[in-house]
């Protein structure tokens, strides 16, 4: 057989610049109407015992050149287990993957994809649960819904949102964990949750970007997280929507979902630096994140994010938008690409079922504050 590449599918992201013998040169296409990539997903065909080289020429110019170094890529046979390929070597700006496929069909990706097919599934699965309600809180650019899952009637408002950068498919998989174990009625964790909060949950703030196969913006290349201080029905319809049933709900606490391309752990990044800063603000945040260390060896607090001086918070981010607008307990978790560096995992790196119970020790960790969360203005 022909070698043959394609990335006409949902989220599939590349485009094929030349082909030699079993040497395949590629180049990952940027967001549309932006200059960010990173996120490639694609499939090849015909390399079944075939010893292939894949190069990535243009890594160089990516979003974030720096998250290259140590990667691995992925690669599955099945779409449903992926696995990290040992040999990818990131040199002269030129990602190159080395492998012997064993199936004339295999799919490559930067991270085990998360598409909107399987969104669906979730979206559909949770709401056959009988203690979910549904709702579209809008429509995106491309005119898909975006969808939105409200679970309990306690009196604290706890959201829950993510991939608002449509690459980090990692916080979808966060979402899938953390919703199947709000929807575990044996889990009394969850039970005690749902008597204590109400959940506002979006877990996907951005399906154009998803489907489209973006790192980090939507259809019209916009960064979803720099529209929170003022977002349009023209630009940014999916912040404007959500952050307009924000306004109806309150929020006490929330969490907005990433990946991180060049840190190899998971962290918090908090809302130091808004004007309206409290010391109980940032004493309940370090709560949740010294539970968090407690709860699971995958987190730690020793690499992030540079803190932001008093005052220079960046308010068009989410997290410092709503811990501002809201006196909220907010913050943002990042997971890697690459993998944990504290607890390694040499065949898949971090992956979709880590992030899936890491979701899960987030609501453990959240259990064990939310009594002193405030509820209601502050």
């Amino acid at each position: 057989m022909t070698l043959s590449v394609s990335s006409a599918f949902d989220g599939g992201n590349i485009r094929l610049v030349a082909s030699e013998g079993n040497r395949i040169d590629l180049e990952i296409l940027k967001d549309n109407q932006s200059d960010f990539y990173q996120w490639f997903y694609f499939r090849l065909t015909g390399a079944a015992g075939k010893p292939v080289e894949l190069r990535i020429l243009n890594c160089a110019g990516a979003a974030y050149p720096h998250g290259w170094p140590g990667y691995r890529a992925c690669m599955s046979e099945d779409r449903e287990n992926w696995q990290r390929v040992p040999d990818t070597v990131y040199e002269g700006g030129v990602l190159k993957i080395r492998t012997t496929p064993t199936s004339n069909s295999i799919w490559f990706a930067y991270f085990a994809p998360y598409t909107m097919e399987r969104h669906h599934d979730l979206v559909a699965a949770a709401t056959g649960h009988p203690g979910v309600e549904y709702r579209s809180l809008g429509q995106t650019l491309d005119g898909q819904d975006i969808d939105y899952l409200r679970i309990g009637g306690g009196k604290l408002q706890v959201w829950l949102y993510a991939r608002q950068h449509p690459g980090e498919t990692m916080a979808e998989w966060w979402m899938e964990g953390a919703i199947e174990k709000l929807l575990d009625d044996a889990d009394p964790v969850s039970r005690t949750l749902l008597r204590k909060a109400t959940f506002h949950i979006i877990p996907n703030m951005n399906p154009d970007g998803s489907k489209r196969g973006h790192l980090r913006t939507n259809a019209i290349g916009v960064n979803l997280n720099r529209e929170w201080h003022e977002p349009t029905a023209e630009r940014s319809p999916e912040v404007l929507c959500v952050r307009n049933e924000m306004e109806r709900t309150g929020v006490d606490f929330a969490m907005d979902v990433h990946g991180d391309e060049a840190i190899s752990a998971n962290f918090l990044a908090g809302f130091e630096g808004i004007p309206s800063w409290t010391a109980r603000q940032q004493n309940l945040f370090e709560r949740f994140s010294d539970e968090l260390v407690r709860l699971s060896p995958d987190f730690q607090t020793e690499k992030g994010y540079e803190i932001p001086p008093p005052g220079q918070a960046n308010l068009s981010m989410s997290t410092a938008q709503l811990a501002e607008r809201f006196g909220a307990v907010t913050m943002t978790l990042e997971m890697p690409f690459k993998d944990n560096d504290d607890l390694p995992d040499p065949d898949q790196g971090w992956s979709p079922d880590r992030s899936r119970l890491l979701g899960r020790s987030c609501l453990d960790a959240l259990h064990a504050i939310a009594d002193e969360l405030p509820v209601g203005p502050r």
